[in-house]
């Protein structure tokens, strides 16, 4: 017998071989407990529009809102986001129409509250879909107030509650916001409301198409990165991190996703709390065109939603999720 020369006692191929092997030793699995679907709701009738700026996903009626949510409670999702197409006719400076208890969102809660009671309903506090500069708050000559914002978004947090808001997801980056809401909720008794705060929301440029979703396309001069964290660092999250934990929030989201892996692992390894992560609209329609142009397969899809897991993400938002957990549910 011939002797080909000397090899590795361990080959970690063995383990990869076959499909039943690496099952067994998969470090992370996706499952449909992970899952947040956000669904964007629009005014009128019997409409289900589809949206130019992201192929697959759609704008719905109220009438017609159960239609998806009925498709995600049978697929087990457990949490839905809505996110409104506010008219820009109900659009002021200080987007009033956020306190309006007949608005969008609060019909979209009261009507899934109403057919899907055991379905989990998330909403953003947050004042861009309303205001007709496309803000986060309230501005003043040059810049976003803090606090005055801080007010209505209180306010609007308590309004959604009322509504049946399982979730309240303050998403402006206005600084001390999460412990008024908190305070807001308990004093109110919405003590058992949870507070997800989009803790580390970067200035990023993968927003662009659910701008286009919403309708709130920025028509100030003045920049977000005055508020929102600048992509250039990290540590900086750490320490909005902690400031919101302290405030009360039960989660903090970590928004984009794929560009910030690094910070998604770094909160979650300073931090025993469970940490989300938004695949944003520009992350969705760079990776739907290229499958729609046969540039990536649709594996694709699981693999990016396996690297938020494999970096600590307890659940991920993404318009792929009724997509997903019909794939994994098969």
């Amino acid at each position: 017998m011939k002797i080909l020369g000397k090899y590795p006692n361990v080959r970690l191929r063995r383990n990869r071989k076959y499909d039943w092997s690496r099952k067994l030793v998969a470090e992370n699995n996706l499952t449909v407990n992970d899952l947040i679907l956000p669904i964007f709701v629009t005014e009128g009738k019997n409409k289900i529009e589809s949206i130019k700026s992201m192929p697959g996903a759609y704008r719905y009626s109220i009438d017609k809102i159960n239609h998806i949510v009925n498709k995600a409670s049978k697929v087990g999702i457990p949490l839905v986001a809505i996110f409104p197409h506010t008219p820009n006719k109900k659009k002021n400076s200080l987007g009033t129409e956020s306190l309006n208890e007949n608005n969008l969102v609060c019909q979209a809660i009261k009507k899934i509250k109403k057919n899907n009671p055991n379905i989990g309903v998330m909403a953003d506090v947050a004042l861009d879909p309303y205001t007709n500069h496309g803000h986060d708050g309230v501005l003043k000559k040059k810049e976003v107030l803090n606090d005055e914002t801080v007010e209505i978004l209180t306010k609007q947090a308590v309004l959604q509650a009322e509504m049946g808001c399982d979730v309240i997801a303050p998403s402006d980056m206005m600084d001390g916001r999460v412990g008024v809401i908190r305070k807001a909720l308990d004093k109110n008794n919405f003590k058992n409301v949870q507070i997800l705060s989009y803790a580390a929301k970067y200035a990023s440029n993968f927003y662009g198409p659910f701008r286009n979703a919403i309708g709130s396309k920025q028509k100030s001069k003045i920049n977000k990165k005055s508020y929102q964290m600048d992509f250039r660092n990290s540590e900086e999250a750490l320490r909005e991190v902690a400031l919101d934990i302290k405030e009360g929030a039960d989660f903090v989201m970590i928004k984009p996703g794929l560009p910030y892996l690094d910070v998604i692992k770094s909160v979650k390894e300073n931090f025993k709390i469970p940490v989300f992560v938004y695949q944003v609209s520009g992350e969705y329609s760079m990776i739907r065109n290229a499958i729609k142009n046969n540039i990536f397969k649709e594996d694709v899809i699981i693999e990016s939603l396996m690297s938020f897991k494999r970096s600590g993400a307890s659940a991920i938002v993404s318009y792929f999720a009724l997509d997903v957990a019909k794939k994994i549910t098969n």
